[in-house]
């Protein structure tokens, strides 16, 4: 499969929406999507558990989308609702699932979740799996996005997955976090600290051996608050640490399945490191860099119909569904089959 046989339509922002921040900020306010997921409640080997929402498919032998939203999200905002209903509506079953203490519970153990928590998102594979999907497609989205790309890395993913879009995808974590700390991103940066604050509330007190709250408020960066929680409770030396063994960039080279990342250039939380392709790419990396689309926004006016991101994403999905294609498998080169879709 060649690059040629992916592409798409460029995105194009519509009439007045040529600015990050407003394609940042609009969609996320003031676009509605719901769709009616079921829920699952999955039981971890740890003794913690995850939420999924699903949207069931009535095709037999539906391949299977999973959708992972982002930092301090969840499975029912609308860039996930609105990226499962247009998945669920050509013929996918969907997993949305929320990352630990992001689905209206908090989790029962003192960790939570960060940027190269992929076990997580294994374990949603691996439910797939066990519940019979043959073709599993990865859709990830910021926080979300960083995981998938880790995962479509690792040497020993399970052949059911064919490959993967990520959008907005802070893959330098330290340059992202430096970008967020300067004043013109102080807007996101308080809303992040506010909510993570809720989580390490809840944490304080039910481990305070481990965990406080005590100065909370005079925390202003991604710095600070991973040096202080994210790092001692995930078990990294420091937020260097953190940054260094769980910045996506790092495994581009290593893809193992087809992987589409789409990085706006106007995206406020994103570094310059997020669009350079390293010097000795996987031959799987789809790169793309719109000039505009802000941070998972890529909206029209109509912000509650389908979104660029989401008919981007679908068209590399059914792409490798429809083809037959080469993948990486354990270090050698297999064809996955294509599924005929009615």
């Amino acid at each position: 499969m060649t690059h040629e046989d992916l592409e798409h339509p460029p995105y194009v922002a519509g009439l007045a929406m040529a600015n990050g921040h407003l394609q940042s900020i609009v969609p996320s306010v003031f676009r509605r999507v719901t769709v009616p997921f079921v829920r699952e409640r999955l039981e971890l080997d740890d003794g913690d558990f995850l939420l999924l929402d699903q949207l069931p498919s009535a095709q037999p032998d539906a391949p299977l989308v999973i959708i992972s939203h982002g930092l301090e999200g969840n499975s029912r905002r609308p860039y996930v609702q609105g990226m499962a209903r247009h998945f669920h509506n050509a013929g996918w079953h969907v997993y949305a699932w929320n990352f630990r203490g992001c689905g209206g519970e908090f989790n029962r153990l003192p960790r939570f979740y960060h940027s190269g928590a992929i076990d997580d998102l294994r374990r949603m594979i691996r439910h797939g799996i066990e519940q019979g999907f043959k073709h599993i497609f990865l859709v990830g989205f910021s926080m979300g996005g960083n995981q998938s790309v880790l995962t479509l890395a690792e040497p020993d993913l399970e052949s059911e997955v064919m490959g993967g879009a990520a959008f907005s995808v802070p893959m330098d974590l330290a340059a992202c976090s430096e970008q967020l700390a300067k004043p013109a991103q102080s807007i996101y940066m308080r809303r992040f600290l506010r909510d993570l604050k809720v989580k390490i509330a809840d944490k304080a007190e039910r481990f305070p051996q481990l965990v406080s709250l005590g100065g909370y408020d005079r925390l202003k960066t991604f710095k600070h608050f991973d040096d202080r929680y994210t790092a001692p409770l995930h078990g990294f030396d420091s937020a260097e640490d953190y940054w260094a063994r769980c910045s996506s960039r790092a495994v581009l080279p290593k893809l193992t399945r087809p992987t589409l990342v789409v990085n706006a250039l106007d995206d406020p939380f994103l570094a310059g490191p997020c669009y350079q392709r390293p010097a000795k790419p996987s031959p799987f990396l789809q790169l793309e860099a719109p000039l505009r689309g802000g941070h998972v926004g890529f909206m029209r006016w109509r912000l509650n119909d389908v979104l660029w991101s989401e008919k981007r994403a679908l068209a590399f999905a059914e792409t490798l569904l429809n083809q037959s294609h080469p993948m990486l498998v354990h270090g050698r080169m297999i064809t996955a089959p294509a599924l005929e879709l009615e």
